[in-house]
């Protein structure tokens, strides 16, 4: 056992990755064998691992989850921006680019509709929460677009810690109702071509959410929708904390 926990420790990574995987697996499984297909694996996984992480934390009394304990300090760097950012470009090469072309203008027309609806039905959330000041309103309205750009936000425009983690609440939420709802909508809204792929990464924008949800529709969709939905998170990092922040301010004022 001694010898095992020298192995674990100085493996951290392999660890996270062989953890993270065994979850997925198992997540699939009950997807496919309590749900049949209908609630994605990736839906499950990701309520699960939220759950773990505050059982970690609780264990751990820290503020990273299962990472502060020592087995699995290894998810510090598989959960960090680096394996994000490099799944979602990965993802996205996977797309033709003359079919982007294509989607060119529709692309950017649910870019700035998707920003802009999910932002301020976000800080309408936050209204109705309570929160007036324009700081707070534009936190979780970045949030609402998606669980990148709500503490990106917060932080430029110094937000308190407790209004960052409710704009990441508030982007979790959505991310997971975007991997279940996408499969069970998709016949119904036509999410069928790239073309509908990208304009639904456009609208929806949580790259994770959205790629989850393709993939349970169409894995040949994923990265069409991929693409879009990160020109979203970056926009939105850019026009959450700058224009929409002036605009609040001026409707406020």
């Amino acid at each position: 056992m001694k010898e095992l926990e020298v192995i674990l420790d100085k493996n951290g990574l392999i660890v996270a990755f062989f953890f993270v995987g065994l979850l997925t697996w198992a997540t699939d499984l009950i997807s496919k064998k309590a749900f049949n297909g209908r609630v994605p694996g990736s839906a499950l996984a990701i309520g699960l691992g939220l759950i773990l992480g505050y059982v970690g934390g609780l264990f751990s009394e820290g503020e990273n989850g299962l990472a502060d304990l020592s087995y699995f300090k290894g998810l510090t760097v598989l959960g960090g921006s680096l394996f994000r950012d490099f799944a979602i470009v990965a993802t996205a090469t996977g797309a033709s680019f003359l079919l982007i072309r294509k989607s060119g203008l529709l692309g950017l027309v649910s870019l700035v509709l998707g920003i802009g609806l999910f932002f301020f039905l976000g800080a309408s959330l936050a209204w109705a929460m309570g929160y007036r000041d324009v700081v707070s309103l534009c936190t979780i309205g970045a949030g609402a677009c998606t669980y990148i750009v709500g503490p990106v936000t917060g932080g430029a425009l110094g937000a308190s810690s407790e209004v960052i983690a409710l704009s990441i609440g508030t982007g979790v939420v959505k991310t997971i109702a975007v991997t279940i709802f996408t499969p069970m909508m998709a016949k119904w809204i036509g999410l069928d071509s790239p073309g509908a792929a990208m304009a639904y990464g456009g609208i929806m924008g949580t790259s994770s959410g959205v790629a989850a949800g393709l993939a349970a529709t169409d894995p040949q969709l994923v990265p069409y929708g991929s693409v879009t939905a990160t020109f979203y998170t970056g926009l939105g990092c850019l026009i959450c904390p700058s224009l929409f922040y002036l605009v609040l301010s001026t409707l406020l004022s």
